[in-house]
């Protein structure tokens, strides 16, 4: 009931072992609380909370027009939600060294279990879009060890990514990661791979976690989870898929309403009642108000 029983010092060392274990983690990206819910309840290893999805939830594109205040308040209310680990994307660190510094502690205090910062200029693009800018090494680094040196838990996750192969060659983007991991970086999130061989490129460039971004539309090909395992990727985040699925759904239904003047014809399609209150816990409240409100009124004056 309520919120996550697991606090956020435990998912952090959950999504340490998770990393260490030596088998591929899965997280799918949430767009609100309840899809949240739903991805823990399907098993998987954490939830991804993406700086695209969040721009997009508010109808802005994802250009950097997102302020620290929102991301940190949707992605804690995301995060409080599930007993997994979050992952957030904190795209730039939302402006110079000291800033970022600061976004890791409000994330820290808002109960993510790592954020990833990146290597673009602000405002940034997508990744996996053309005309992309990427700072200097010098600047990159300086991000991450802004970072690093700012959380107060250790097990808080600082990943560096790089946007660096979509400007420059496959050696450079190694380079790159190479700066960022000296730099404090626990984990490398090489941005729009082309191919497998890039990722095994990454893989020999560093020793630390290597992510893969399996979103759709994008610049790498959807490979499966054994495609990844086999070349030493150790997280994969699937970002913007419920988002995509969910607004599919809701412009076909909204096509229904219009076209039959009733959402009959959609029904079937839709998450039941029960489905839902399921994932609320709604018998749960139902349980505590009970055990709060049932008592006798006293006769008497």
């Amino acid at each position: 009931m309520l919120y996550s029983s697991v606090t956020p010092e435990q998912k952090r060392k959950v999504l340490r072992a998770g990393l260490a274990s030596g088998r591929l983690q899965q997280f799918p990206g949430a767009f609100n609380p309840l899809s949240a819910r739903l991805i823990e309840d399907k098993e998987f290893d954490g939830v991804y909370i993406s700086g695209a999805v969040l721009a997009n939830d508010l109808g802005l594109p994802d250009i950097g027009l997102t302020t620290l205040t929102e991301v940190t308040t949707r992605a804690g209310q995301i995060a409080r939600m599930t007993d997994l680990p979050a992952l957030v994307d904190a795209d730039t660190g939302f402006g110079e060294p000291m800033n970022v510094a600061r976004t890791v502690q409000e994330l820290e205090n808002a109960g993510l279990a790592g954020c990833h910062i990146e290597d673009q200029y602000n405002p940034k693009r997508c990744g996996h879009l053309d005309g992309k800018n990427v700072v200097d090494e010098d600047t990159a680094v300086k991000r991450i060890r802004a970072a690093a040196d700012a959380r107060r838990d250790g097990n808080f996750l600082i990943m560096a990514r790089t946007d660096i192969r979509g400007t420059d060659t496959l050696t450079a983007a190694q380079d790159r990661a190479k700066a960022l991991v000296d730099a404090g970086a626990d984990a490398i999130f090489p941005e729009a791979m082309r191919d497998l061989t890039e990722f095994e490129a990454i893989r020999r460039a560093v020793d630390v976690p290597i992510l893969a971004n399996m979103t759709e539309f994008g610049k790498s090909e959807l490979f499966t989870t054994a495609d990844l395992e086999s070349v030493g990727v150790n997280m994969v985040i699937y970002p913007v898929t419920l988002l995509r699925s969910a607004m599919g759904a809701a412009e076909r239904t909204l096509e229904t309403i219009k076209a039959d003047g009733t959402q009959g014809a959609a029904v079937g399609s839709m998450q039941t009642r029960a489905r839902l209150y399921e994932l609320v816990d709604y018998e749960a409240y139902n349980r505590f108000d009970t055990s709060v409100f049932n008592f006798q009124v006293p006769g008497g004056q």
